[in-house]
């Protein structure tokens, strides 16, 4: 289990709580701090008396890198990922490697998430339509994949690389994707973690968030873009793009949003959600 943490050592002992507590016990959790200035290395000495807890420091060079170290240690026939500010369901490693055992050609098992806010609180139980299988077009369409509820078979890392680094922001969609071009995912319904939504997150920043995801699709589709039919790649990219056209107009962004829309519509004129999105874009909500 790796944890990457950076300036969380307000959240980081709920966070490892939630990890010890679990009720499989047979696990390791390498915790890996990214250059944190705050009273981490601190808050985290009670929890290497159980040797389960393995604790590294590095200078500041962000998130991926430091998932990346971890990976680089881990020596588990599977691996699960949890930031420091998020919550594991006490059940959540039992569930899913029942799972595995019931379905041995699954390689990614993910699951439901709860919204928390900052105290702690449920802010939202509401997820979105999450898919097992080949997931490549769904996943063009937008990520589906929470990292915090997904638990992996290392050899998928190991065939398919790490993080890339070079991103900034949605290095695991960048994962998700490449790993969907050889690999078969498996959504098992329920929530099994909670995500802490915070105004400092860089996910909070949906203008860059769209800017990565846009560049790793390329990506993707230059690479791998052959083991999706074309008609499910229009599919995948025209929601993406009406996905992206709604976010610019609710923010006023009207060229971006034209822009957006006009994409989708190249990719697949006839369908109805492209002209829904056409309509948001026309007639913006007051």
């Amino acid at each position: 289990m790796i944890t990457p943490t950076y300036n969380r050592a307000k959240f980081l002992p709920d966070a490892i709580s939630s990890v010890l507590g679990q009720s499989f016990s047979d696990f390791e959790l390498i915790v890996v701090d990214d250059g944190s200035t705050d009273d981490t290395c601190s808050v985290i000495e009670p929890f290497l008396v159980d040797s389960r807890v393995r604790y590294l420091h590095q200078e500041n060079r962000g998130q991926s890198h430091a998932r990346n170290i971890a990976l680089g240690l881990a020596e588990g026939e599977f691996i699960a990922f949890l930031d420091s500010d998020d919550l594991w369901s006490p059940w959540k490693l039992e569930k899913q490697l029942a799972v595995f055992d019931t379905e041995p050609e699954a390689d990614i098992v993910h699951g439901d998430e709860a919204i928390i806010n900052e105290q702690g609180r449920v802010t939202s139980s509401k997820n979105m339509k999450r898919y097992s299988g080949f997931i490549s077009p769904h996943l063009l369409a937008d990520n589906s994949v929470s990292i915090t509820t997904a638990l992996v078979r290392r050899r998928c890392f190991d065939e398919m690389g790490v993080f890339d680094t070079s991103i900034g922001v949605a290095d695991d969609y960048d994962l998700w994707l490449r790993f969907s071009a050889r690999y078969r995912f498996r959504y098992e319904p329920g929530i099994v973690a909670s995500y802490r939504v915070m105004p400092d997150q860089i996910s909070s920043d949906k203008h860059r968030r769209f800017a990565a995801n846009e560049l790793i699709i390329k990506r993707f589709l230059e690479q791998f873009g052959d083991v999706i039919d074309p008609a499910e790649r229009r599919w995948g990219l025209a929601r993406f793009y009406c996905r992206k056209a709604r976010y610019f107009a609710s923010v006023g962004e009207r060229r971006k949003a034209v822009s957006s829309v006009v994409m989708a519509y190249r990719n697949a004129p006839m369908d109805s959600v492209v002209w829904r999105a056409l309509y948001r874009v026309l007639v913006p909500r007051k």
